[in-house]
């Protein structure tokens, strides 16, 4: 449940800036895995690359940064570091 909730809310506002930015489509996304995040860089991959089939994320790129600090206040989640967009 947890890595659906996590892909569902990137998914929300990876399409929210895109289209708030008048895109066509999503070209990069580059995001940030915390260690607790339960999921391996593969796994998100995975996820992401079926959330996006069908939408404008659907020919994006991604990169993901994975973190091994268990003290980061992020720990348990992931951060949208940035996305880029073709109008």
């Amino acid at each position: 449940m947890h890595e659906a909730s996590l892909i569902r809310g990137l998914m929300e506002k990876v399409t929210s800036l895109a289209v708030t930015g008048g895109a066509r489509r999503v070209t990069n996304v580059r995001v940030w895995l915390g260690a607790f995040s339960h999921m391996s860089a593969e796994r998100f991959r995975e996820h992401f690359e079926r959330s996006g089939a069908g939408t404008i994320v659907e020919v994006a790129s991604l990169e993901i940064e994975e973190s091994a600090d268990i003290d980061d206040p992020n720990a348990d989640g992931l951060i949208l570091r940035s996305i880029e967009i073709e109008e």
